[in-house]
């Protein structure tokens, strides 16, 4: 019998004051068996990140949640469609193969990865010259040690604050807070 996810509820208010955008989110995020906690506020970081796309790409009109990520390869981890169902933002978390980000460059208008892990200075070594010449990319690092820190906020029912400013997303609730800063490599 396959293992079934677990389910997250996350109530997210982001306050991006880089990008003039504050909203509140109701969320939910199902953590695939394999996932781990690490990973999957990986993804919720990253939906925080892009949360002002919902305004700045759609005008206020269209949806920003969770795809089925593990559970289906053909869909990312975080999305943005706008009223349309057109995909604005398709992204990625961890150390994806680059066939899968060149078949979501023809679906989408901008592809986001962030990679998280220790070993993402070799993946990106391996990966970096294949992925130059798609302009629809961008290769997000978030910092190791923040992600793993990350995996101390989750909890089954999260109430979650997120601050963007001058680049620095700091997650925080009753556990603690978690300052990160992506560094852009593409």
């Amino acid at each position: 019998m396959a293992l079934k996810s677990t389910i997250f509820k996350a109530q997210l208010a982001v306050a991006d004051i880089d990008h003039g955008y504050y909203a509140d989110h109701a969320l939910t995020l199902a953590r695939h068996p394999s996932e781990t906690d690490e990973r999957m506020m990986v993804r919720l970081a990253a939906l925080a990140l892009n949360a002002h796309a919902l305004q700045d790409d759609c005008g206020g009109d269209g949806t920003l949640g969770f795809g089925a990520g593990l559970s289906d390869p053909e869909d990312p981890d975080v999305v943005l469609r706008d009223f349309t169902g057109r995909t604005r933002r398709w992204i990625e978390v961890g150390q994806p193969d680059d066939k899968p980000l060149v078949r979501a460059c023809s679906r989408a208008d901008q592809v986001q990865v962030y990679a998280f892990h220790h070993a993402a200075e070799v993946w990106w070594r391996g990966i970096e010259g294949k992925l130059a010449r798609l302009d629809k990319v961008q290769v997000w690092r978030l910092p190791t040690a923040a992600a793993q820190a990350l995996a101390g906020l989750a909890e089954r029912s999260m109430q979650l604050q997120a601050t963007v400013q001058e680049g620095v997303l700091m997650l925080s609730s009753t556990r603690g807070s978690v300052d990160v800063e992506p560094v852009r490599w593409k």
